[in-house]
């Protein structure tokens, strides 16, 4: 039975039922089918502050290969901080990203994670940058270059 029977009389519903057999996924369905209708309050808080800041960093910030976007999703996913912003959660978008391009040993460590990233979604053998040298030529991304496209998204972020 689907939510619409329900608007049927009572004695039709149940001679409908009578000629079916009893399957448990349909009572579920039944008793859940209305879970997700209706208000935002189905979803949870840290749900919504995710994926507010995902659809900000897919619009936002520019990645062709997708390596840095990926990355950056999956960074703030495990951040605490998201939960001391839930109401507003692009500011913690904005306290995460800043911390990346502000500290060295974050960023290195995060564009590390894109050149593995990177490797993994094209298949071949990420390169990485050591602190300090100049990035190996045919790698995807340099330290700067991350670093720069951080710094534009922290720009969009303080003009929304």
């Amino acid at each position: 039975m689907s939510s619409s029977d329900s608007s049927l009389p009572q004695d039709l519903q149940r001679e409908v039922r009578a000629g079916r057999k009893f399957s448990l996924s349909e009572a579920i369905g039944r008793e859940g089918g209305s879970f997700l209708k209706g208000s935002q309050a189905a979803i949870p808080r840290p749900l919504r502050a995710l994926a507010a800041i995902n659809g900000f960093i897919d619009q936002h910030l520019n990645d062709g290969n997708g390596a840095i976007q990926s990355c950056l999703k999956r960074w703030v996913k495990t951040d605490g901080r998201i939960s001391k912003h839930l109401d507003t959660p692009l500011i913690a978008l904005q306290v995460i990203v800043t911390d990346l391009v502000q500290q060295p040993q974050i960023m290195y460590e995060f564009a590390r994670q894109v050149a593995v990233e990177w490797g993994h979604l094209n298949g071949e053998r990420p390169y990485f940058q050591k602190p300090g040298t100049k990035a190996h030529p045919k790698a995807a991304y340099s330290h700067e270059s991350i670093q720069k496209r951080l710094l534009s998204l922290l720009d969009r972020l303080s003009h929304d």
